[in-house]
């Protein structure tokens, strides 16, 4: 794989009246993974749909090798960059093997057809999803866990240098954010992909990322390593929350510990109880 500098540029954008994003400067490094953290609302969805050419910059700029991705041509940009959007949606009764081998649509011409290449391509993105056995399979009649797999495998066989994600671990239960989670990284470690997801996990995003990004009322509160992101002020400031921080025993990375009010309440009520009883 081929590193690439992706980079926005004061980048502003946003929807109809709403501006969104906000004079947004961000560097993404090249063959690594970057997660994209925040509140609802705070804009993630949004930058990453900037950075995929989804919608146009109202100030600023994205770059892609020193280049404007407005002035890329379509079809090359998709050979460089995949994209997984939030909810995609697949035609009803496709197969695995329909869907996987769309991803191919940037290598094809106007006039070539489908070539040992293509084949070549798509079989390697199933190989690395660890779909083989369900190409004949339709998509609908999958569980949740192998459908992002699915579609992962459709952004691999663009095969493309970068990836963006946004939520692909939702609506998975944890034993499927796990295994998504763990094929992006494998994918990541094996090509050197660079990975750029949104995800809603603080903790998944500090063990699985090596870049972190925290947004807040779309701009950019906080960047760079896990220990250097999560901390008990950015998730105070980011996120309205009291917290601990704490380090994972299986990982080393940052964790973090959620203070519920109510759970305060009642220590305080339970030491209280102990005080009168002594």
């Amino acid at each position: 794989m081929a590193n690439h500098e992706l980079l926005a540029r004061r980048l502003s954008a946003g929807y109809d009246d709403a501006q969104v994003l906000h004079d947004v400067d961000v560097e993404i490094p090249s063959g690594k993974i970057t997660a994209v953290v925040g509140a609802n609302a705070c804009g993630k969805s949004t930058f990453l749909r900037a950075l995929a050419r989804l919608i146009a910059p109202r100030h600023g700029e994205v770059l892609l090798d020193g280049i404007a991705i407005q002035k890329i041509p379509s079809r090359s940009l998709a050979r460089q960059m995949g994209l997984l959007p939030q909810t995609p949606l697949a035609p009803e009764g496709i197969t695995v093997l329909d869907l996987v081998s769309r991803g191919r649509y940037p290598h094809q011409g106007l006039f070539s057809r489908w070539t040992s290449a293509d084949d070549r391509g798509v079989a390697r993105a199933l190989a690395a999803t660890r779909l083989e056995a369900l190409v004949e399979r339709p998509v609908d009649t999958l569980s949740g866990g192998q459908r992002q797999r699915v579609w992962i495998a459709m952004a691999l066989a663009q095969e493309t240098d970068i990836l963006l994600l946004d939520e692909p671990t939702t609506y998975l239960d944890i034993h499927h954010q796990v295994e998504v989670l763990d094929l992006l990284v494998d994918l990541n470690r094996d090509r050197g992909i660079t990975v750029v997801m949104v995800l809603h996990d603080l903790n998944l995003a500090a063990r699985y990322a090596d870049h972190l990004l925290a947004m807040a009322a779309g701009r950019v509160f906080s960047s760079g390593a896990p220990e250097q992101v999560l901390t008990e002020e950015m998730v105070r400031q980011v996120f309205d929350l009291e917290s601990r921080i704490i380090t994972d025993p299986t990982s080393g990375r940052p964790f973090m510990l959620p203070i519920s009010r109510h759970r305060m309440l009642d220590t305080d009520h339970v030491k209280k109880n102990r005080t009168e009883t002594t």
